[in-house]
């Protein structure tokens, strides 16, 4: 599962009928996830559609559903497709339930080099600052409006493509000042935008790759509003070496995703070491999200129960 069709999925779980799903019954987790199930250690976050089978395709449900699990937090990359009643219901839900609202995608751009060359498209080779900035600051301010509403703190932003027509060093100075113009929007509201880097063969062409390339564009930045987003499944394709590279930029690292490898699944299906990953992150003291950015190896009842089961198995039982 690559992160364009991830992100489809969200958009298409997202423009569901709220209004009928709304009208389907409530649902309790079964076991392991009953509703004296223990909550994890971390907070890790699933997304929609991962307890579909138990749930049914009422969003609230599955966040019920996954509560009842020990799940304390929820992440929603479509949240801003989703309707006004849709989203504003989820963040009481939330509220209501002591879950912790993760990341929603702010801006995401794969084939374009707005970031790096200042080009709302890679078929115009004309640089225009001044459109690029405009259009950045509608989409910021629409994810302040959003984050405030829903109670989120923490935005997606993926930057875009390399602009092949410029210098490395050129484009990382682009891409510093246009977020230092989106960090003045997102400072005032206590939002944070965190950058994420993608692997290079999923997401061939896209600026930024490694976690050493984010660290060095936030220290650019030098605003509490750019951090990263430290997503493990890319960074195990890209460099590997994970506990080296989290520890070298551990100081702008504000959120955590995960997958396995090979396959985007849950941990214990690849060669990831999650539960040695998340015992150091424990003994770091990060009480972050950590979102659940992946597939499921197995579809169904059955596929989900070993979702729940594979989380235990790294997460080493309640507090």
């Amino acid at each position: 599962m690559n992160r364009r069709n991830f992100l489809r999925d969200a958009a298409a779980m997202a423009g569901a009928s709220f209004a009928s799903a709304a009208l389907l019954p409530r649902v309790s987790a079964a076991e392991p996830g009953s509703p004296s199930a223990p909550r994890f250690r971390h907070k890790y976050a699933p997304h929609a559609g991962q307890f579909e089978a138990h749930a049914g395709k009422n969003v609230l449900d599955q966040i019920r559903f996954a509560r009842d699990a020990g799940f304390t937090a929820w992440e929603d990359n479509g949240m801003r497709r989703r309707e006004r009643g849709e989203q504003d219901a989820m963040a009481e839900l939330l509220r209501a339930s002591g879950m912790t609202l993760g990341v929603f995608v702010a801006y995401a751009e794969f084939k374009h080099p707005v970031f790096a060359g200042n080009r709302l498209s890679i078929d115009d080779r004309k640089r225009d600052p001044q459109a690029v900035r405009e259009m950045l600051a509608r989409e910021m301010e629409a994810t302040v409006e959003l984050a405030a509403r829903v109670g989120a703190r923490w935005c997606t932003v993926v930057p875009g493509a390399v602009d092949p027509s410029l210098l490395p060093e050129q484009q990382t100075a682009n891409v510093v000042e246009n977020l230092r113009h989106c960090a003045a929007i997102c400072e005032k509201a206590g939002v944070v935008l965190v950058l994420e880097p993608l692997n290079y063969m999923d997401h061939p062409g896209c600026f930024l790759q490694r976690a050493a390339q984010a660290h060095q564009i936030c220290r650019m930045v030098g605003s509490p509003s750019v951090k990263i987003l430290f997503d493990i499944y890319h960074q195990q394709i890209t460099e590997g070496n994970l506990v080296a590279n989290m520890t070298d930029a551990w100081d702008e690292i504000a959120y955590i995703q995960v997958g396995d490898v090979p396959g985007r699944k849950e941990p214990t299906t690849g060669e990831i070491n999650f539960k040695h990953l998340f015992q150091w992150l424990r003994d770091r003291g990060y009480a972050g999200v950590i979102g659940m950015e992946h597939g499921l190896r197995t579809r169904g009842l059955e596929g989900e129960q070993a979702l729940i089961a594979a989380y235990r198995a790294v997460d080493g039982g309640a507090p």
